[in-house]
């Protein structure tokens, strides 16, 4: 239905869209609907919100920069006529290139105002995300990821901005409405104008954002802030004029603190501004162990929530049955590692220990399981389609696939290899002979290892005649 219109807002708006060919037609139509949707009530121009798109593919593409459409009008048209460009799923190149554009005169992106980034994925990327996303984030942008797929949640809420039960959300493609209002409003708390606020919470900090008021040459600001209960305990700190956003840490955990930005102009006199804000819960690393890529000699462990706190990661591995222990030492700012020279086809078992500053350690366990040499693919299965046509599908195969390859050997006629990108899963076996029988064979390519083709045989049907109909010879 209608939307109240949304003034006194003013920020850029930018949209990383999914484009690659693991999205499909109806997906990426549904997505689109969802984007206009959501920033609909907005107005837009060069003093109130102002979007753009950037694509996920195999090479990122700005669909329009930030300047370009300026009115509602001509943003939903804008939308309505992206097109999905297809290609591979390379989210961290797109990032890199967001990354430049969001803070670029030449993509239209306004200095000093807020950076918001809303990423719509269906949870999968080809390479890694989290370093270009942390520089995001370090350089001020807020963080919004809307997961229609079968996302890592570790991986997507380290990505989020924080709190992630704000910033993050996991919905079906056709259940996108649902969301649509929650997500406007925490855009809206963002790029609100003219005013401070707090973004990033966690149990033991906070960033302050603010508008540009000052300059480096104009004066400074002082931030007072304390708990509410005790403003004895108030604390204070001086930034220049040059700053608008500045992170407060070392603060108690679920503590409403009170907090006021100071204007000290020697040109104009500018209001104290306050905010109120309460710390989360403070949490306990690790809460959660997750195994993932296992192949026959490695797989990933990702442990979260990842604290201020924790100075470092201790990993104990080592096969089941068994007293042989092995240990790995990560760096307390990483969540993930990748544990390798493993036996195929075995059981390990897994400790991830954080240890505090306060020399406190606190531990988790999980099993993992490396796969057989050379993993193949599972339940081969064929459907016909029609005249001499046959549609073969199969279940994806474990470790970190680079593709398949699908061999043919015909009764009658040549023989025939395809090769199909990891995400495809099923391919259009033609000119089949009727009556023949014919050998396919699916095999999944690995980087560092021979994968195991599944064959199964199939006979073609000899073609019939139409029921009811008897051919009559001419006398």
């Amino acid at each position: 239905g209608p939307q109240p219109a949304i003034s006194n807002s003013e920020g850029d708006l930018l949209f990383l869209l999914d484009s690659s060919g693991s999205v499909s037609y109806y997906e990426f139509s549904k997505v689109k609907e969802f984007m206009w949707d959501l920033v609909r009530p907005f107005t837009f121009g060069p003093k109130d919100v102002q979007a753009s798109i950037i694509h996920i593919s195999t090479t990122p593409t700005m669909e329009f920069p930030f300047d370009r459409y300026l009115s509602g009008g001509t943003l939903q048209q804008a939308i309505r006529d992206t097109q999905q460009l297809m290609g591979d799923t390379n989210t961290g190149k797109a990032l890199s290139y967001a990354k430049e554009k969001l803070f670029s005169n030449e993509a239209g992106a306004r200095p000093d105002v807020p950076k918001v980034l809303v990423w719509v994925t269906d949870g999968f990327s080809t390479d890694d995300i989290s370093e270009p996303m942390q520089l995001l984030k370090d350089m001020g942008v807020t963080v919004f990821i809307v997961s229609t797929g079968r996302g890592n949640y570790l991986q997507l809420s380290a990505a989020a901005s924080q709190p992630p039960e704000k910033h993050l959300h996991f919905v079906d493609v056709d259940d996108l409405p649902i969301i649509t209002e929650e997500l406007r409003d925490a855009i809206r708390d963002v790029i609100h104008a003219n005013r401070l606020h707090v973004v990033d919470i966690t149990s033991s900090s906070f960033r302050l954002v603010w508008p540009e008021l000052l300059s480096q040459e104009t004066g400074y600001y002082t931030i007072e802030y304390g708990p509410t209960d005790d403003l004895a305990r108030k604390r204070t700190k001086q930034v220049s004029g040059a700053h608008t956003s500045l992170r407060l840490s070392n603060l108690a955990p679920e503590t409403t603190y009170e907090v006021a930005l100071i204007p000290e102009s020697n040109v104009h006199y500018f209001p104290p501004q306050t905010t109120r804000v309460t710390t989360l819960a403070e949490e306990v690393s690790p809460a959660q162990v997750l195994i993932s890529e296992s192949g026959p000699y490695s797989f990933h462990v990702s442990w979260a929530p990842t604290l201020e706190s924790v100075v470092g990661y201790q990993i104990l591995y080592g096969p089941l049955p068994g007293n042989s222990v092995k240990l790995l030492e990560v760096d307390g700012k990483h969540n993930s590692t990748r544990v390798e020279n493993l036996a195929p086809n075995t059981t390990y078992l897994v400790t991830v220990t954080a240890v505090y500053k306060s020399g406190k350690e606190k531990s988790l366990s999980a099993k993992a399981c490396t796969q057989e040499e050379g993993s193949k693919v599972r339940h081969l299965r064929f459907e016909d389609m029609g005249p001499n046509t046959l549609k073969a599908s199969w279940d994806s195969a474990d470790g970190k696939v680079l593709g398949y390859k699908v061999r043919c050997r015909r009764q009658i006629g040549p023989s025939s290899v395809l090769s199909v990108s990891p995400q495809i899963h099923s391919v259009l076996l033609t000119d089949l002979a009727s009556g023949t029988t014919n050998k396919v064979c699916v095999k999944p390519v690995y980087k560092n290892q021979p994968g195991k083709g599944l064959c199964r045989m199939v006979h073609i049907q000899p073609a019939t005649e139409a029921q009811g109909y008897k051919h009559r010879q001419r006398a």
